[in-house]
């Protein structure tokens, strides 16, 4: 699944406290760490992120203090005792099977030693595949009976979604509308490799300056170096969102397109530099490229609470207003198709 299909997911597991035991599949660097803490966040519940591979299985069934004779176990104290809450395993399978035992029983039977996790909480775990390398161990069969299985996969729609809404810089995201392929590239035999997680890495290095290329890789830099050398031929974006491209053709390049549509897109600071810049696309480019920026411009809006705006703009543009609507028919598919 995609990550804005298992956000939703999780979602309904909340809204509806379904405490099933959950585990998240997937290669390192797409956000299922960052998808459990936003459902968290949305829903006002703690988080206790525990990395099982870093501790010993004392460290989780606690430690056996003599009381009257009697050996009796004290839990951590970063296990959970109140309230409401995530309480998420992260890097499972990187544990070895010794952990993996004493989590086994955390999992199945919320308690280990003389310790119950409350009502409230729920448990939820994630790992890595052995197809991504990773130093992983297999899962015992009781334990992996026992979860619901989720696996996701990089997927540029929900990365661009994501993305616009934390407000990554235009030149990325039309590089990676042009290179999909390197939103997420696994090279073992390197550091540095590109991922969601490493672009939006990257995008803090690169709005100050600083160079890309420790987080993503050379190869992946210099591609990007090569397509940003393109914004030299990138048609007046600014008269166009202030309503004066008339004479501003679409350009021809379909890497400066790319470019054209994203920065058209992030460059909007209001519903009625939108509106313009749509009405230009419109009118200059072929209806892919009119899909692409109306996706991406209501995408934005939706981040910036502004589709009711928008809605209303489209009331006086039949060509928007369509757009408009396959928008909604497409959030409302993806919502039943994910329920």
């Amino acid at each position: 699944m995609t990550p804005e299909a298992l956000s939703h997911y999780l979602h309904k597991l909340v809204e509806h406290k379904l405490m099933l035991s959950t585990m998240l599949w997937g290669p390192p660097g797409i956000g299922k760490s960052s998808i459990v803490a936003q459902t968290a966040r949305n829903y006002n519940l703690e988080l206790i992120d525990v990395r099982l591979s870093q501790l010993a299985p004392t460290d989780l069934r606690g430690l056996p203090v003599a009381d009257n004779g009697i050996a009796r176990w004290y839990p951590p104290e970063f296990l959970p005792r109140e309230g409401r809450g995530i309480l998420f395993l992260d890097e499972l399978n990187l544990a070895p099977p010794a952990m993996q035992g004493i989590a086994q029983q955390l999992i199945l039977d919320r308690r280990v030693g003389s310790y119950s996790v409350p009502e409230g909480w729920f448990i939820w775990a994630a790992g890595n595949r052995k197809e991504d390398r990773a130093s992983v161990f297999d899962m015992p069969a009781p334990l992996a009976n026992r979860f619901i299985h989720l696996a996701v996969e990089p997927h540029l729609d929900s990365f661009k979604a994501y993305a616009l809404g934390q407000g990554i810089h235009e030149q990325i995201l039309a590089f990676l509308s042009f290179r999909p392929a390197l939103l997420h590239k696994l090279d073992p035999q390197q550091p540095a490799w590109p991922s969601p997680r490493s672009w939006m890495i990257a995008n803090q290095l690169y709005k100050i300056g600083l160079d890309i290329t420790p987080v993503i890789g050379a190869a992946t830099a210099a591609e990007f170096a090569a397509f940003v050398s393109l914004y030299k031929q990138l048609p007046n974006v600014e008269a166009i969102l202030h309503g004066r491209g008339e004479n501003i053709p679409f350009p021809k390049e379909p890497s400066v397109r790319y470019a054209t549509t994203i920065a058209l897109t992030v460059r909007s600071n209001s519903v009625q530099e939108s509106l313009h810049a749509f009405q230009w696309i419109s009118d200059k480019a072929s209806s892919e490229w009119i899909q692409l920026f109306a996706t991406d411009l209501f995408r934005l809006a939706r981040s910036r609470n502004e589709l009711g705006k928008l809605a209303t703009l489209a009331q006086h543009d039949p060509r928007l207003q369509k757009m408009f609507k396959d928008f909604i028919a497409m959030l409302e598919s993806f919502n039943n198709g994910a329920a």
